[in-house]
C-alpha cells in the first residue's frame, strides 16, 4: 500500500537515503537537508524510487540533482538560503496553508507538521520539542527557527534513524496524542547491534589467525561471507526489541502498578534517575491510573532498555555462563558458517560469558517483558541463577520460542491486536511455569533432564488434551479455537494457545503420575474432571479476573493461583491412593464424591455465594481456598 512520508535528510546520507528505499511505495512528499528543500506534493511512487536509488548511488548527490521531470505538479528543490518561496495550490494544500509565499524556514516547519503517514529521520539536528521545553533546553541552535511541539505533529508514526530528532518529552508529548514512536536508540539500534556482533566475531577470528587455524585473507573472506547471517541476526534482534514495547503498550494502564513498581525497584537498586529519564513521578503515575492511561512507547522504551542493562549484568555468574545448557545460546545466536566451522573455539570465546549474558537477557526481556525476572525474584525469593535455569526449562517445555516465531509468521495476515494477545498469553503462562519450576522442580537433576522429564508429559498431555476433559470443556476450549481461526489464525497456532492454560497442569500431573506410578492419562483424566465436578477451573477464572490496585494485591493473586493448583494437585493424589487400575480410577472419582458429600456441599454453598456477587474481596479468596484445604484434610483422615 502506498503511504506518504516528509525526511530530514537527502539520499546521499547513509541513513535517510537507506530508508528511503526500504519500500517502493514510499511516495515522499517533501524533505530537506542544510541546502535545499524538496517538494513533490503528488508523488509517483514507482517512477520516484528508480530516481531516488539512482541518487543514493551518486557520490556526493543532492536534491538539487533530481530529475526536475519527475516532481509533480507545484512542487520543486528550493534553496534554503532563499529569502522566500513561492507557495503553490498544490503546495499550499500539503502544508496546510492559504500563504502563497513562505520563508524557507516557515515551509519545513510547517513540512514537519504536514499531515502524512510517516516522518523519517535520517539527519543531524533535532527537530522536535515538547511544548513545556524552549530551545534553550534542547541545546541545538542550529535548527532553532524550524523546530516545532510533539503536540503540533501530524504524522502518524515518526521513525528515528538519526540519533536526537526528537527530545525525549517530544517524543512523549507526541505518543500521547496517539502518535506512533518508539526512541532514537530503539529505532537505530541496528547499528550498534552491528557493530557488536562484528566486534565479538573479529575477537575470535583474531584469535584463529594468531593460532595459524586461519590466514588473513581466509578471515577477511569468512567476514564478508557471514554478512548477510550476521544482517539477519541484528534485523532478529532489533525487531523482537521492538516487539516487546508493543507487548507491554498492549497491557496499558493495567500494567502501570507493575511498572511503578519495577521503576521504583530500579530506583532503589541506584540504577535509575527518574528525572533524568522523563519518567513520570508516582503522583503522575497516579493521574494517568485514574484516566486510564499507561506509559507511552518512549517511556516503555527507557524500561526496557534499563532492564536489559541490569539483568546482563546480573546473569553474568558462572552458574548461568558455565551452564552447559544455557551456554547453547551461543551458537544459536552466531552465524552458521561460522558455528559450523569453528564451533569448538567458539565455545572459548574470550568474551563467551558476557556473550551468553547479554543473550539471556535480550530473551527475557524481549520474550517475557522488562519486569519479569524482577518479578519473579521478589515473589519467590530465588536467586538469578535459579529463575533462569527454570525459565529454560519452561520455555523449551512448553516449546516457546517455536509457538513466538509462529505467532510473528501472522504480521499483516490477522489484527495486531489478535498477535498481541497471543503473546500475551505466552507471557503469562510461561511466567506461572517458572514460578512453579522455583517452587517444586527437583534441583538434582540438570536443566535437560528436567526439561526431559516434563516434556514427554507435556507432549502426550498436548496430543490428546480433549480426550480427558468432560465435554463441555473441551467444547469451550473448541469453541475459543475456533474464533482464532475466523480471525486468520492457523488452527495449529489457535490449538496451542488456547490450550496453554490447560497444560500448565503438565508440571502437577507429572509429579503425581511419577509419585504414585500411574499413567499420565489416567491422572490426567482425574484431575480434569475433578475440577470440572468441584467447579475449580470457573474459580480459577475468578480468580484471574480479580483486579489488583497494588504489588502485594499482584502477589496475593499469584499465590491463590498456586494454592488452588496446590489444592486441586493434593485431591487428585488423594483419590489415586486408592485406585488399583485404570478401570477402577474411572468409578473412583464417583465413589469419592459421594463418600464426602457432606464436606463437599460446604465447598458448594460457598461457590454459590461468589457466584452471586459480580465482585469479590480478596479476603474471600482466602477463605475458599482454605475451605479447599479443609476438605483435603478431611479426605486424608477419612482414609
Amino acid at each position: 500500500t502506498a503511504f506518504t512520508a516528509v525526511g530530514v535528510g537527502d539520499m546521499a546520507g547513509d541513513v535517510f537515503g537507506n530508508g528511503m528505499l526500504r519500500s517502493k511505495h514510499t511516495r515522499l512528499v517533501g524533505a530537506f537537508n542544510h541546502l535545499h528543500i524538496f517538494i513533490d506534493p503528488n508523488p509517483d511512487a514507482a517512477a520516484t524510487y528508480p530516481e531516488r536509488e539512482r541518487l543514493f548511488n551518486t557520490p556526493g548527490s543532492s536534491w538539487s540533482d533530481f530529475d526536475s521531470s519527475l516532481i509533480s505538479q507545484g512542487g520543486g528543490v528550493f534553496e534554503r538560503s532563499a529569502k522566500t518561496i513561492a507557495i503553490t495550490p498544490e503546495m499550499q494544500q500539503l502544508l496546510d496553508t492559504d500563504s502563497t509565499s513562505l520563508s524557507p524556514t516557515e515551509v519545513i516547519r510547517l513540512l514537519l507538521k504536514a499531515e502524512v503517514d510517516l516522518l523519517w529521520n535520517g539527519g543531524i539536528g533535532t527537530y522536535v520539542k515538547s511544548a513545556a521545553e524552549n530551545n534553550n533546553d534542547v541545546g541545538d541552535r542550529a535548527n532553532d527557527g524550524v523546530r516545532v511541539n510533539g503536540c503540533e505533529l501530524r504524522t502518524k508514526i515518526v521513525g528515528e534513524g538519526g540519533n536526537l530528532g526528537c527530545t525525549q518529552l517530544g517524543r512523549i508529548e507526541y505518543a500521547s496524542q496517539g502518535g506512533r514512536i518508539n526512541a532514537d536508540f530503539i529505532d537505530n539500534v541496528g547499528g550498534v547491534d552491528c557493530s557488536d556482533n562484528e566486534v565479538n566475531i573479529k575477537i575470535l577470528l583474531t584469535k584463529l589467525v594468531d593460532e595459524g587455524e586461519l590466514s588473513i585473507e581466509q578471515r577477511n573472506q569468512l567476514l564478508y561471507d557471514m554478512t548477510t547471517d550476521v544482517a539477519n541476526i541484528v534485523l532478529t534482534n532489533a525487531y523482537r526489541q521492538s516487539q516487546t514495547i508493543s507487548i507491554s503498550e498492549y497491557k496499558g494502564a493495567g500494567a502501570l502498578k507493575e511498572q511503578q513498581h519495577f521503576i521504583q525497584w530500579l530506583e532503589r537498586q541506584g540504577k535509575l534517575d527518574r528525572q533524568l529519564e522523563y519518567l513520570p513521578s508516582d503522583d503522575e503515575l497516579s493521574e494517568r491510573m485514574a484516566a486510564g492511561r499507561g506509559l507511552t512507547r518512549p517511556e516503555l522504551a527507557i524500561l526496557v532498555a534499563y532492564a536489559k542493562m541490569s539483568l546482563k549484568e546480573t546473569l553474568n555468574i558462572s552458574d548461568i555462563t558455565d551452564n552447559d545448557y544455557i551456554a547453547q545460546l551461543l551458537p544459536l545466536t552466531t552465524p552458521s558458517l561460522l558455528v559450523s566451522r569453528f564451533g569448538e573455539a567458539l565455545m572459548q570465546h574470550p568474551l563467551r560469558a558476557e556473550i551468553i549474558a547479554t543473550r539471556l537477557a535480550n530473551i527475557m526481556v524481549n520474550d517475557m517483558g522488562f519486569n519479569f525476572a524482577m518479578r519473579l525474584q521478589e515473589e519467590t525469593g530465588a536467586n538469578m541463577a535459579d529463575i533462569a535455569h527454570s525459565f529454560m526449562i519452561a520455555r523449551d517445555v512448553f516449546g516457546m520460542d517455536e509457538l513466538l516465531r509462529d505467532i510473528e509468521a501472522l504480521d499483516n495476515q490477522v489484527p495486531a491486536e489478535v498477535q498481541l494477545a497471543m503473546f500475551n498469553q505466552v507471557r503469562r503462562i510461561i511466567r506461572r511455569a517458572t514460578r512453579w519450576l522455583l517452587r517444586s522442580r527437583d534441583r538434582n537433576l540438570s536443566i535437560a533432564d528436567n526439561i526431559a522429564e516434563f516434556k514427554a508429559a507435556y507432549t502426550r498431555l498436548a496430543n490428546n488434551l480433549a480426550d480427558f476433559m468432560v465435554e463441555c470443556e473441551a467444547q469451550a476450549l473448541q469453541q475459543s479455537i475456533t474464533e482464532l481461526t475466523e480471525q486468520g489464525v492457523s488452527a495449529s497456532v489457535s490449538e496451542r494457545i488456547v490450550h496453554l492454560s490447560s497444560l500448565f497442569s503438565t508440571f502437577d500431573l507429572a509429579k503425581i503420575a511419577q509419585q504414585q506410578g500411574k499413567d499420565i492419562e489416567v491422572v490426567a483424566s482425574l484431575y480434569f474432571h475433578l475440577g470440572a465436578e468441584l467447579e475449580l477451573h470457573w474459580f480459577l477464572e475468578q480468580i484471574n479476573q480479580q483486579a489488583v490496585s497494588n504489588h502485594w494485591q499482584a502477589q496475593a493473586r499469584a499465590a491463590f493461583r498456586e494454592d488452588l493448583d496446590e489444592q486441586q494437585r493434593n485431591l487428585t493424589a488423594v483419590i489415586l491412593k486408592h485406585c488399583k487400575g485404570e478401570d477402577e480410577c474411572a468409578n473412583m472419582l464417583a465413589q469419592w464424591l459421594e463418600e464426602h458429600e457432606t464436606a463437599l456441599n460446604r465447598w458448594r454453598h460457598l461457590l454459590a455465594d461468589f457466584k452471586a456477587s459480580s465482585s469479590h474481596e480478596f479476603a474471600q479468596f482466602s477463605v475458599a481456598l482454605r475451605e479447599l484445604n479443609l476438605l483435603h484434610l478431611h479426605c486424608l483422615n477419612a482414609g
